[in-house]
């Protein structure tokens, strides 16, 4: 009887059990919603911080990203922007379409956001009816929920007491 190759596979199991380079895979081996949306071509800047989790189905594009609440703020200009805690659409390559969960503030009306296309350096956002171009170097950081990229300002001012003389 020969056990030559029964201390084969025993060993070769201990190997795969305790090896470096074999892992399985778990959740914190996922790339971030932010590092998919970049290799899409997107820039992470078109997410505010605080996605806690995703999904993305790679033969559709499909995907949803999820926040823990519903995640608003303010950027320079008149646009007040609203992430609802679930948004969802398709990705491609420089394309997100059909998505929902995402509002923007015009004059006194909340439009939908349904299409971002990347187009050379700019970002095209459509709300349907009509789209806004900007540049894509206003994307390269993620805003804040509440603050978006005003925080330090807002912190100073919260730090003041308006009735304390500095003097």
């Amino acid at each position: 009887m020969n056990l030559l190759p029964i201390s084969i596979v025993s060993f070769l199991f201990f190997l795969c059990l305790h090896s470096p380079f074999i892992a399985a895979a778990t959740d914190d081996d996922l790339p971030t919603a932010y590092s998919v949306l970049q290799s899409f071509n997107f820039p992470v800047g078109i997410l505010p911080k605080g996605v806690v989790s995703y999904d993305l189905d790679e033969s559709t594009g499909k995907f949803h990203a999820y926040f823990n609440k519903s995640c608003s703020f303010a950027l320079q200009g008149s646009y007040q922007l609203d992430y609802k805690s679930t948004i969802s659409g398709y990705i491609s390559e420089n394309k997100l379409t059909k998505l929902t969960g995402v509002k923007v503030k015009v004059l006194f009306l909340w439009l939908n956001i349904v299409e971002v296309v990347r187009n050379g350096d700019e970002l095209e956002f459509s709300v349907g009816i009509t789209s806004a171009n900007f540049a894509i170097d206003e994307f390269y950081e993620s805003p804040q929920c509440g603050c978006g990229f005003d925080c330090d300002s807002i912190k100073e001012n919260l730090g003041r007491n308006p009735f304390v003389s500095s003097v």
